[in-house]
């Protein structure tokens, strides 16, 4: 909670502040770099400091905490601190880095800010900080600790196993533990952290949702190739998908994410589009493992079959399941030669489909596509707080904040 002191301070700077928190957040890392080089070495992942997603996240998140402080003194943004948790967890952050964020970032809004930076803006601005690094913190602790291990010893090498072309552009890797060192299952919807030399040497991590339900000595993950011919955007999943091969090692971190399919025992809905299948054909895997009895629904939107990432996986879940249905979307064409329930043309219409009632909605995909079929489900009467989305990179919807 926001002191009395620091309350007035910052209701009356928030405004200017987020006027310029984009340019802040530029210079944060311009100087945060400078000054740290090393952190572009296995921390921070370059890709999203190329396209502007990360300064983008951090302005949003900065701005959230600190509207939320003002605005809703009692509470706080639980979902977005959890959300940024589990992605720290995932690089193995460590506490004593958020002093090197804080005087990075407040040297950054001095900077671009000025003389308007008084001692009584700056010491409220701190508090600020503290208040969401130490939320961080705690949290980041409670994770490390239920995984039983400390920020360096998240990491463990891998060899794969399997390498499967799924798609023209996705491939599944299947990788086995090389050590026998206790490693705890995943959890229905989590995704490790990936580690690897680019071809200049400096180590670049990338997350990706592990998609099939796991034993603690086999997971599986899948890569999408991403645009960009290696350039930063793009260099982990041509190096994936290009170099590494049945007997390689990789590094991964141990499973994190905080969109994991509830046990409430309610209906579940699953709508993806494009890659967004990864995180669902995992639940979905989970959910026939554990024999589960659930009234399962899958939706999913893609260009068209061939482009359908796990599709074998998926439906063949969906016929082992007890109580599950599919039903697809084709941009090409309502051609199918799996055994759905249902096959229709162009983008997802949940008109098209009955759904379950008080069912919780789990949803991945591309942000325009989570962001229709979100709007779609309030308007048909869905809670938001029943609505679970998980973004693949920063989060620059923050829709759990509405």
């Amino acid at each position: 909670m926001l002191s009395d002191q620091s309350r007035p301070v910052i209701e009356a700077t928030l405004p200017v502040v987020g006027e310029h928190i984009g340019e802040i957040a530029s210079r944060f890392y311009e100087h945060l770099f400078a000054e740290h080089p090393e952190l572009l070495d296995g921390t921070f992942n370059r890709g999203n400091q190329a396209d502007g997603s990360q300064q983008r996240a951090l302005a949003g998140s900065v701005a959230a905490f600190a509207s939320m402080l003002i605005n809703s003194a009692d509470t706080m943004p639980e979902k977005l601190l959890r959300r940024i948790a589990h992605k720290h967890a995932s690089l193995g952050i460590r506490p004593e880095q958020y002093q090197v964020v804080h005087d990075n970032l407040m040297w950054a809004i001095v900077d671009v800010l000025g003389e308007a930076v008084t001692p009584e803006v700056a010491a409220a601005w701190d508090e600020v900080y503290w208040l969401m690094a130490n939320a961080l913190i705690n949290q980041e602790r409670g994770l490390y600790s239920a995984r039983g291990v400390r920020p360096e010893t998240v990491w463990r090498p891998w060899r794969v196993e399997k390498k499967i072309q799924e798609t023209a552009d996705v491939v599944t890797f299947v990788v086995e533990r090389m050590d026998d060192r206790l490693v705890k299952t995943s959890l229905p919807g989590q995704y490790v952290s990936v580690l690897m030399p680019m071809t200049d040497g400096v180590r670049q991590p990338r997350q990706y949702s592990l998609t099939r339900a796991d034993d603690g000595r086999h997971r599986q993950f899948s890569v999408k190739r991403v645009e960009g011919d290696g350039k930063p955007d793009g260099e982990m999943s041509t190096l994936l998908c290009d170099t590494i091969g049945v007997g390689d090692v990789v590094t991964t971190s141990l499973p994190f994410g905080d969109v994991v399919l509830d046990d409430a025992g309610r209906p579940v809905v699953f709508a993806s589009a494009g890659i967004g299948i990864t995180p669902m054909a995992g639940m979905l895997s989970h959910l026939v493992a554990a024999d589960s009895g659930l009234d399962i629904t899958v939706l999913h939107a893609d260009a068209d079959e061939a482009s359908f990432a796990l599709r074998r996986q998926v439906v063949g879940d969906v016929l082992a399941a007890r109580n599950a249905s599919i039903h697809v979307w084709y941009e090409k064409g309502a051609g199918s030669v799996e055994p759905v329930n249902g096959v229709h043309a162009g983008l997802m219409d949940l008109s098209e489909v009955t759904l379950p009632d008080d069912a919780l909605y789990y949803l991945c995909g591309p942000l325009p596509f989570m962001q229709a079929v979100r709007s779609s489900l309030i308007e048909r009467g869905v809670e938001p707080r029943d609505i679970q989305y998980e973004v693949f990179g920063p989060d620059l919807w923050q829709a759990d904040l509405d």
